[in-house]
């Protein structure tokens, strides 16, 4: 899916820059969003993602750049664009003692244009807790009234910052359905992560950011395949090699091991495993086990950044 310059794009961005005194957060990045697709931020933390978020919300100021929301300057009509998104942040944070129900309708008094409570209690599995108060719901019930929160005005656009930080698997995963349900009711979604695979698996387009760049824009599957990594192979051998020496085999593009095992990029694939198993031979040495697999967003952003995705702290 790629933007054009109709009524089709929901969100623009060009040039947004934002710095905290001598940190510079946002660098100059620039995107648009199409109505009906599922946008990824995706990045380690301290990349720049929640700060983007915030000012597409209207709640923090750009330096430089322009921004369009649904039609609204976030910075100058920020009322008028509240009625037209929903947000979901990275703590949702309610009085101990607000049942589900009544949380629910207090936020759809704040908008002009709201879905019914019973709605939203039956579409996020809240019925049999709408008279439960906030501080006995589990962590994935909070998750799911947050995403509730965020749909009471129907919105044009949902903005979603890190929405399964610190869950456990079982719980992320039930938070993927419910946002893969808003994908397939054809809603506008903003998805802030730094989560390889829920990039991979939610998002139609994805774009990278790293210290504040915007170094890759595309769908999963591009990026990826515009990716020089190659092949991806895992091996092992009977004897240690130097990793430098399989680097330098053919059609292998780097070689690096851990904890015994070898991890390359090749291309073509059979090409390098072909050079591998005959160097082995010469060498007196034998193959015990390979693994083959094609390249990751991962593989991409190392590609872009030259590290992984790590822990730092989020701007």
């Amino acid at each position: 899916m790629t933007p054009g310059n109709g009524n089709s794009v929901l969100v623009r961005v060009e040039g947004l820059r934002k710095r905290y005194g001598n940190v510079e957060a946002l660098r100059g990045i620039s995107f648009a969003i199409e109505k009906g697709e599922v946008f990824g931020l995706l990045g380690p933390n301290g990349a720049g993602k929640t700060t983007t978020i915030e000012i597409l919300e209207g709640l923090r100021q750009a330096d430089e750049g322009s921004v369009s929301v649904c039609g609204y300057d976030p910075a100058r009509e920020s009322a008028a664009l509240k009625q037209q998104i929903g947000a979901q942040l990275q703590a949702t944070v309610l009085p101990d003692k607000i049942r589900v129900e009544e949380a629910l309708s207090l936020f759809a008094s704040f908008y002009n244009r709201r879905i019914s409570t019973r709605e939203l209690l039956e579409q996020f599995g809240l019925g049999e807790r709408q008279h439960a108060f906030f501080e006995t719901l589990s962590g994935g019930e909070k998750q799911r009234l947050a995403l509730a929160l965020a749909l009471v005005n129907d919105p044009e656009l949902i903005l979603l910052d890190e929405p399964t930080v610190g869950l456990d698997a079982q719980l992320r995963r039930e938070i993927h359905s419910l946002i893969a349900k808003l994908r397939g009711q054809g809603r506008t979604v903003l998805l802030t992560t730094h989560y390889i695979e829920e990039a991979e698996r939610l998002c139609d387009r994805v774009a990278i950011i790293d210290h504040g760049r915007l170094v890759a824009l595309g769908t999963p599957r591009d990026l990826i395949r515009g990716s020089g990594q190659g092949t991806r192979l895992e091996v092992r051998t009977a004897r240690p090699v130097p990793p430098e020496q399989i680097a330098q085999l053919d059609a292998v593009l780097d070689c690096r091991e851990t904890d015994g095992a070898y991890f390359l990029h090749a291309h073509p694939p059979a090409q390098a495993i072909a050079a591998l198993v005959k160097f082995l031979g010469r060498e007196n040495n034998a193959l015990l086990d390979l693994h083959i697999a094609q390249p990751s967003l991962e593989d991409v952003f190392i590609e872009m950044t030259g590290r992984k995705l790590k822990e730092n702290d989020e701007f």
